[in-house]
């Protein structure tokens, strides 16, 4: 029996590996990764480190590593099919029963992996038509809102021809048939002709974690309705559970994530140097995105449009993110709309000042709430008063946060702070009279975030493994010195994976055919299709050593944790020289014809003076 490759994506997916170890293990933060003791063998100095950005974990003192199934495996001594189960039900995934050889799941498969060729194929299109002379109007565009090229590139930004059938000939002309076409959602079948969902609009490719496109947003450049229209759900695509930018975002070093509105919000702060933005899909913000979140971060700073509409969606989103465990706030916009226009109109170092006053997340929704009150009016006071004490009821089950907010919230809004604390008790006890001994808030298991919902049998993170405790610990493997181009081609596939966005880049000077080591190889090319870790490391699955070897060339620290750009691009250079030059001298030893020596020589001495300088 066995689950599908979905299944396992998804709840992969859906796991934060630091939760998921931590529990196991004391973890602490250093740089961008977190370290403790390894549970795989005797330490006293924490050389095991979890990587939330890969999600994956290694340890440098034995070499033993893998994801998040491979620990449970190693831990609990059990197969991966049980892992598998075991993880769903520590975060709560219900699982679908398991499949025997069953046809129609390897059918459902192909299917997914195919919408995903057919959505690659439609960015590659999209992008096409706007470096045309038919995409003057989409690159104007873009262009006229500040987008550099390189930002377009890094992007996939896009353009749909005005011709209704455009995409849909240039698929079927692929080999794609109509079937298919169906299932991706992009086209619109009618016994008259089939016409593209998208036309005459700039495209923005929506893609997930694993950097794969799997839909888009389209925009009018002028008049029209709807200003936005994004792909429908299909069997790749689940707006809920799905961030714009994530796939960026997740590799910043920042603290908290920002939270925008829409994709040029998101662009724009990417493009100013905010990496750390995200939006929804089209879709009011969801718990579900509120848990991915979580994965990354612990706070989330809301940079929600100024209007209505703007101050509504923060008042959505508020309670979900504190029910995925993050802490929020709320960034003033004023005078400006929203967070493009912001920067644009007062600048960056401004931007990230607004971000250091960002209001706490209560007692901007107290401020907001005023508004709907007459405060002048005795009735309309005590009214607001049994409001906010009904949200700190609600709210604060810990009674020392409760306390402090109602300071707080007094302090600000004049209210006196024995009478809301009275009242705001008094409302607790009611809801106690009425549904038990019960927080005011009720939560249900399966609507806290993973790391909220206990854990049975979970080890304290302080507790000892001892070596006979028969949880699957690995003897230690001896780690032979590793030469200077094994260490080089180790920190570049560690970089590709950790810093997608230096894949072109690599990818036009190092070649796998360049990597002696083969299986170092075959890891590069998955990097150049931008393949997460997990799934790379999936590959390897029935070949014990391959698999290890794998988490080991993922894992390279020439530059240990901290390092700045300059030190990073100058860290690239030397790894792109250095594997260059191997691969040189090796055609230099193999080679007998003296006039093709003398070419080789020359090309090495070209190396050597070689610099990538400013093009990352």
């Amino acid at each position: 029996m066995y689950y599908a490759d979905e299944i396992v994506e998804e709840v992969r997916n859906r796991t934060d590996i630091v939760d998921l170890i931590g529990g196991y293990v004391a973890l602490k933060k250093k740089g961008t990764s977190y370290f403790g003791l390894c549970p795989f063998h005797g330490e006293k100095t924490p050389s095991f480190s979890v990587s939330p950005g890969k999600q994956i974990f290694y340890c440098f003192g034995c070499g033993k590593g893998g994801d998040a199934f491979r620990f449970l495996m190693e831990y609990e001594n059990i197969t991966f099919q049980e892992a598998i189960v075991r993880l769903a039900e520590k975060i709560g995934y219900a699982l679908p029963e398991p499949k025997e050889n069953d046809p129609s799941a390897k059918k459902e498969r192909d299917i997914r992996l195919r919408l995903l060729e057919v959505n690659k194929q439609a960015a590659i299109f999209f992008h096409a038509c706007l470096k045309s002379k038919n995409g003057v109007q989409g690159m104007r565009y873009f262009e006229g809102r500040g987008l550099s090229a390189e930002g377009i590139v890094r992007w996939g930004l896009g353009y749909a021809p005005k011709e209704r059938d455009a995409l849909y000939r240039f698929l079927r002309g692929k080999g794609y048939e109509d079937a298919l076409l169906r299932e991706a959602g992009l086209f619109s079948f009618y016994d008259r002709g089939v016409y593209d969902k998208f036309f005459n609009r700039v495209m923005f490719p929506i893609m997930d974690y694993n950097n794969r496109v799997i839909g888009f947003g389209g925009r009018v450049m002028g008049e029209g309705e709807p200003k936005y229209l994004n792909s429908p759900e299909t069997k790749v695509f689940d707006k809920s559970r799905n961030l714009f930018g994530l796939n960026y975002a997740r590799r910043s070093r920042e603290k908290y994530m920002l939270l925008c509105e829409g994709y040029m919000d998101v662009i724009s702060m990417h493009e100013a140097g905010f990496g750390n933005a995200v939006a929804s899909l089209g879709t009011s913000f969801t718990e579900q995105q509120a848990i991915i979140l979580k994965r990354y971060v612990s706070e989330v700073v809301l940079t929600y449009d100024s209007d209505g509409a703007g101050i509504r969606a923060a008042k959505r989103a508020i309670p979900m993110l504190r029910e995925a465990g993050i802490s929020s706030k709320v960034l003033d916009l004023s005078p400006c709309k929203d967070p493009d226009e912001f920067v644009k109109t007062l600048g960056k170092e401004a931007f990230s000042e607004r971000i250091g006053k960002a209001r706490n997340a209560f007692l901007w929704e107290a401020d907001v709430l005023r508004k709907d009150y007459d405060l002048e009016d005795p009735a309309g006071q005590t009214a607001y008063t049994r409001k906010i004490a009904e949200m700190l009821a609600a709210r604060f089950a810990e009674p020392l946060e409760r306390d402090n907010y109602m300071k707080a919230v007094a302090r600000e809004q004049m209210i006196d702070y024995d009478g809301l604390r009275r009242l705001c008790n008094r409302i607790g006890e009611e809801h106690r009279s009425l549904y038990g001994q019960k927080s005011y808030r009720q939560t249900s298991q399966k609507d806290r975030s993973p790391s909220e919902v206990p854990i049975p049998g979970r080890s304290s993170p302080e507790s000892p493994v001892s070596e006979g405790s028969g949880r699957g610990r690995a003897g230690r493997r001896g780690k032979q010195a590793e030469s200077g181009i094994q260490k080089s081609v180790k920190q570049l596939l560690t970089w590709l994976a950790e810093r997608p966005e230096i894949t072109e880049t690599v990818r036009t000077y190092v070649k796998a055919e360049d990597l002696s080591d083969e299986l170092a190889g075959k890891i590069l090319d998955c990097l150049y299709e931008k393949m997460a870790p997990g799934r790379i490391l999936d590959k390897f699955r029935e070949d014990e050593e391959s698999y290890q070897r794998a988490c080991d060339l993922l894992n390279g620290r020439l530059l240990g944790e901290d390092y700045d750009e300059q030190v990073f691009r100058k860290g690239l250079s030397d790894v792109i020289r250095n594997i260059r030059l191997q691969a040189v001298n090796e055609k230099i030893q193999k080679e007998t014809d003296a006039g093709r020596i003398a070419e080789l020589f020359r090309e090495e001495q070209g190396i050597m003076e070689w610099s990538l300088g400013e093009t990352i």
